[in-house]
């Protein structure tokens, strides 16, 4: 599930986290990347878990609507396609996942408001009302639709983001890959696949015999980036005499020290590679003037002082 990209962003914060907590050890270092990585999937698990509780909104406000005293023609025949869509129960009836989402204590039944205003978000959207004009139903269809939701209302909804600060420090940075995750695993359960639970690193899915472990790969990184902090940052601060150490932006200090970690312990990694990757990091991550510094930083100690 968690490719590289996204390790090394986790590597990076847990680094972070070194720089601004010098007594943090070790273990507390890979203990917090181990509850951040599993903290991805978990956002995965929770917001597929959103298809039942979303199927019964929509089956609430029909029930409803029919019991006014003097309901219209469409209220008393509605359409009823997306309420008896097959994913909600596809999942709702697959034992490992409820199994799981039980296991996690992951559940939707405190967000009744945030459902029902993302139900009539869905009611006024083109693509909504295409399928339920549609006449013919399958799995696919429904599946489909449910990509549409993922993609158009949960990216960049801020009522969601609240509610995920509230249940974890690690989610809101992750919604948009466990999104992407979603998608996968509608598109699947379109074709027909039974839901299965993604292997949490990308070098564990099928598919992926021979490849590198990703795991191996993170905390590789992580511990060479912590037991060679103190030595990491004296390079860093020798090739920037102008800059008093503490005039540093930490964030860009931790990546810099990340990418000569991973330089460092994987030398079978293109420098380049490991080099842009931090870099593309630190536009989201750090300031507007990161981005040269931290490459300017990096290229210099890698090539110049030779740290492969």
């Amino acid at each position: 599930m968690l490719n590289r990209r996204i390790l090394r962003i986790k590597a990076f914060k847990v680094i972070f986290a070194r720089v601004e907590n010098k007594t943090m050890s070790l273990s507390d270092a890979e203990f917090e990347l181990e509850n951040s990585c599993e903290a991805t999937r978990d956002l995965y698990l929770f917001l597929m878990a959103v298809c039942g509780p979303l199927t019964a909104e929509a089956r609430s406000r029909i029930e409803a609507a029919r019991s006014k005293f003097n309901p219209t023609h469409d209220e008393q025949h509605p359409n009823m396609k997306f309420v008896r869509n097959a994913v909600a129960p596809l999942l709702g009836n697959d034992p490992d996942f409820g199994r799981i989402i039980k296991k996690k204590k992951l559940s939707w039944d405190d967000y009744d408001v945030f459902l029902r205003h993302l139900y009539e978000s869905i009611r006024n959207r083109d693509w909504f009302a295409e399928y339920m004009a549609d006449g013919d139903s399958s799995l696919a269809a429904d599946a489909e639709l449910f990509c549409k939701i993922f993609e158009n209302e949960f990216s960049g909804n801020e009522e969601l983001s609240d509610i995920l600060e509230d249940l974890s420090i690690y989610w809101n940075d992750d919604l948009e890959y466990a999104l992407s995750w979603c998608c996968r695993s509608m598109e699947a359960l379109g074709r027909g696949a039974l839901w299965t639970l993604p292997e949490l690193y990308m070098s564990d899915m099928p598919g992926s015999v021979g490849k590198e472990s990703d795991k191996a790969f993170v905390y590789g990184l992580v511990r060479a980036a912590f037991n060679n902090f103190e030595k990491y940052s004296s390079m860093v601060y020798d090739v920037t005499p102008k800059w008093d150490s503490g005039r540093i932006c930490a964030t860009d200090l931790a990546l810099i020290i990340c990418g000569l970690a991973e330089a460092d312990r994987f030398s079978n990694i293109d420098y380049r590679t490991t080099i842009n990757e931090f870099v593309e990091i630190s536009k989201f991550y750090s300031t507007p003037d990161s981005r040269s510094f931290v490459n300017g930083v990096l290229d210099k100690l890698i090539n110049k002082t030779k740290v492969l």
